[in-house]
Order: structure tokens, then C-alpha cells, then sequence
């Protein structure tokens, strides 16, 4: 691996303290929220198995809205269309912040992570059709397969009560994160089929309003955004796009310059407002209605058997692991980087059966690319299997390795003099794990996340 005397990059090395702070406090709230969708998900599952299925079809598709404005949904459009919209508004926001302040502005340590998250969106992509055309299907369901879903994973983790160090938590969370912009490009790309040209211009003119308020006016209140934010929305849905483009939007739009009047980022403080609303309620209540398929032999024979079913499941269970190891491995391979001394490859292969879990993006997905419901109960069945073997799979490798991972938790947390500050960052005579945290440590700010501030 060419690099001469020059030091390598460390590859899952310890994260700068101030990333580590972010980090931990963003994964907190998605702990919570993912054994809520864990339990949505369960919920849903057993009611629509029981005598009360008819009941629960009868939720799902009640309709109400506003019908002269096109807004005469069912409960579950609602929640796809609606809800959802909060899930990648906070996907934005987590994304505008990592290009501009985190880990992802760095080109150096953006593009181990970046290309682990491409190989491991195309690679199930490909294996999906691979899997579906050469049993007779279609490439319909390509996009099914593509995404992670962080709660969900993290959820798994809290179950089996292990103590995954900071560095592949945030690996995790940065797939995750690439994989929902990649999910939105899709959607919007592929998922839209008339365009209502004066709908959609009407929302583009309500983004660049949200733009000049937040960026340029620098006005407060969420009585402002929030009607605005609405009508984005309205308008986005009228125009044909599907609704949740909005919320990714509007979440890349937020300002992540320091706010000298509340102490943090915007991004950051929104995000941190809005997160709880978006793992606790949002994507819990979108998964009560769409995960509610019958589970029967005859169900999970088709799975396996039908060319479309098969291929999700596969490229959820299989092809996430082989594209984030293979484009890991090839990543560390072709660059001067070096796999952290304190992990294995193991540990790569563990976080990528763990983003195996594609659940609420490729539910979603399912719903747009089958319309059919017949169809769609099979998808669903198969995104359900396919994460499900994925999270097994994972959960066994995680705990084979929890000793060694307790151990790097508890070095990362230890604080003896009791200052607020893990000791690990303050032994000055450590080699730094990356080029950042050397920055930061010699700074003397590694304590206080806002000196990293633009």
C-alpha cells in the first residue's frame, strides 16, 4: 500500500471529542425512538395475525384530509407521505452538518465512509437484479434493498446490551445518513411519475423563503417556519415529487454557522429539538401501519420463492454486507489508510450485517415501487425476513465480540479526576488516531464542541 514514511489514516480510529459528543448525544435519542419502532413494529405485526386484522386494515386505510386540496389521504398515506417528512428533515440536518463541520468536510475521512455506503447501496441494487431477472422478474424493487435503518439497528444493540465503541457507532450512523440521501435522490428521481410545474415552483419559492429567513434574516420561532414549512410540504405533494424531498430539503438548508445568541449550531440545536418528535413518534407510528402483514407459511413461501421477494431479501441480508466490507476493504486497500489496531475486519463485517436492517426507507420504497397490495405484502414480508436475518446474523458476531468492546467502552469513558473530559483525550503523549483530533488537541479546545465552530 504505497504511503512511504508518510503517517496513514486510521479507519475507525477514536473519534475527535467533539464528534464523540455529537455522536453519543444524536445515537441517544435513536436508542430510545428504535426500541419504540421495535415495539411499533411488533405491535403491528401481531395485530394484523390475529382476528382483529380487520379491524387494523380498517385504521390503516380510513381516510380523512382535506379534499378540496387533494389531501384525502389514509391513515397510512399520512403517515408515509407525512411523518416520514420529519425522518428526513432530521436526515438533512444530520447530513448538512457532517459536510460542513464533521467528519464528511474532510475529503481524507470522507471517503472511506462514503464509498463503504455507495458500495453498500449499489451492491444490493445489483444483486436484487441480478437474483430477480434471472428467475423472471423485474428490476422494480431495485431500490427496495438500498437502505439502513439506524433506529431500528440501534434498537438491535440496545437488546443485546453491547457496548459497540463510538468509532463504529458513528460508522453506522454515517451509512445511515448517506443511505437516506441516497433513498431521497431516488425517490425523487425514479418514484415521480406527472410533475405539477406551478405546484412545484410554488414550493421551490417556499424553500427559498425557509433559505432567507433562517440564513439571511436570521429570524427565530418556530411560528414562523412551521405554517411555512406546512405549505412546503402542501406543495410539494401537489406537485407530483413525492412529499418527504420537502423535509430533506428543508433540513439541508438549515444554517450550521454558530448561533452566538443560543451557544450551538442551528442545524444542531434544531435537529436536537426535532429528533426526539422524529424517532419517538414519527417513524414508530409510520411502521404501526406498514408493518402489519400476514405472517403464514404460505407468505414466507412466496418470499422465497417469487423472483421479487427474493431478491429484497437477499440484498438486504447479503448484499449490505458484501458492499460495506467489500467497499471498506477496497477503500483501506487503495488509500493510505489503516484499519484502527483496537478493531478487526470482524467488527466491519458485524456494522454491515447490521445496516442489513432496512426497514422504514425500504418499507416505504416497497410501497412506491408496488402499488399493487398484493405485491406489496410480499415486499413487505421479504424487507421484514431479510432484516430480521441481518439482525440475527449481526447480533451473533456483536456478541462474540462484547468482551473486547466493553473494554474500549469503558477506556473511552473513563473520567478519574471527574472534569467532564474522558482521560483518554487528555494523555497528551498518545499518538492521535486522526489528523482532527490532533487539530484538537493541540487547540486545547477538545472539550468544548463549540470551538470547533465556523
Amino acid at each position: 500500500m504505497p504511503g512511504g514514511n508518510r503517517k496513514n489514516r486510521t479507519f475507525l480510529g477514536r473519534l475527535p471529542l467533539p464528534e464523540r459528543t455529537f455522536v453519543t448525544d444524536a445515537l441517544r435519542t435513536e436508542t430510545v425512538g428504535g426500541m419504540v419502532l421495535l415495539a411499533a413494529a411488533a405491535i403491528a405485526l401481531v395485530w394484523a395475525n390475529t382476528p382483529l386484522s380487520s379491524a387494523y386494515e380498517s385504521i390503516r386505510d380510513f381516510h380523512f384530509g382535506i379534499e378540496a386540496l387533494g389531501l384525502d389521504l389514509s391513515v397510512a398515506h399520512w403517515t408515509a407521505d407525512g411523518l416520514l417528512a420529519i425522518f428526513f428533515f432530521v436526515a438533512g440536518a444530520e447530513l448538512k452538518r457532517e459536510l460542513v463541520v464533521g467528519e464528511l468536510r474532510h475529503p481524507g475521512t470522507a471517503v472511506l465512509p462514503v464509498v463503504a455506503a455507495a458500495c453498500g447501496m449499489a451492491i444490493p441494487a445489483l444483486l436484487y437484479g441480478l437474483v430477480a431477472t434471472s428467475l423472471g422478474g423485474t428490476w422494480n424493487g431495485w431500490a427496495v434493498p438500498m437502505a439502513t435503518d439506524i433506529a431500528f439497528a440501534l434498537g438491535v444493540l440496545a437488546v443485546i446490551d453491547t457496548h459497540l465503541p463510538s468509532a463504529l457507532r458513528a460508522f453506522l450512523l454515517t451509512l445511515a445518513v448517506v443511505d437516506d440521501l441516497g433513498a431521497i435522490v431516488v425517490i425523487a428521481l425514479f418514484y415521480t411519475s406527472t410533475i405539477n410545474f406551478a405546484a412545484l415552483i410554488g414550493a421551490v419559492l417556499g424553500l427559498g423563503l425557509f433559505f432567507h429567513l433562517h440564513d439571511r434574516r436570521r429570524v427565530h420561532g418556530w411560528y414562523w417556519y412551521l405554517p411555512l414549512a406546512l405549505v412546503i410540504w402542501g406543495l410539494t405533494y401537489a406537485s407530483g415529487v413525492h412529499a418527504t424531498v420537502a423535509g430533506v430539503a428543508m433540513g439541508l438548508l438549515l444554517r450550521v454557522a454558530k448561533d452566538g445568541e443560543r451557544g450551538r449550531r442551528p442545524a444542531e440545536h434544531i435537529a436536537h429539538l426535532v429528533r426526539p418528535v422524529s424517532a419517538g413518534v414519527a417513524v414508530p407510528v409510520f411502521a404501526l401501519f406498514a408493518a402489519g402483514v400476514s405472517v403464514s407459511g404460505d407468505t414466507l413461501g412466496d418470499v422465497v420463492s417469487r423472483p421479487e421477494p427474493l431478491g429484497v431479501a437477499l440484498g438486504l441480508a447479503a448484499g449490505k454486507v458484501l458492499g460495506i466490507f467489500g467497499g471498506s476493504y477496497l477503500a483501506v486497500r487503495f488509500t493510505r489508510a489503516r484499519l484502527s489496531p483496537d478493531l478487526a475486519w470482524a467488527d466491519v463485517i458485524a456494522v454491515a450485517m447490521l445496516a442489513g436492517i432496512g426497514f422504514t426507507v425500504s418499507l416505504l420504497i416497497g410501497e412506491l415501487a408496488y402499488p399493487n397490495p398484493a405485491d406489496l405484502e410480499h415486499i413487505k414480508a421479504a424487507v421484514l425476513l431479510g432484516s430480521l436475518a441481518s439482525a440475527l446474523l449481526a447480533c451473533v458476531l456483536l456478541r462474540a465480540r462484547n468482551s473486547k468492546y466493553r473494554r474500549l467502552y469503558e477506556e473511552e469513558n473513563l473520567d478519574e479526576d471527574a472534569d467532564g473530559i474522558p482521560d483518554i483525550y487528555q494523555r497528551h503523549s498518545a499518538a492521535p488516531d486522526t489528523p482532527n483530533e490532533d487539530r484538537t488537541r493541540r487547540s486545547g479546545n477538545s472539550g468544548n464542541p463549540a470551538a470547533r465552530e465556523r
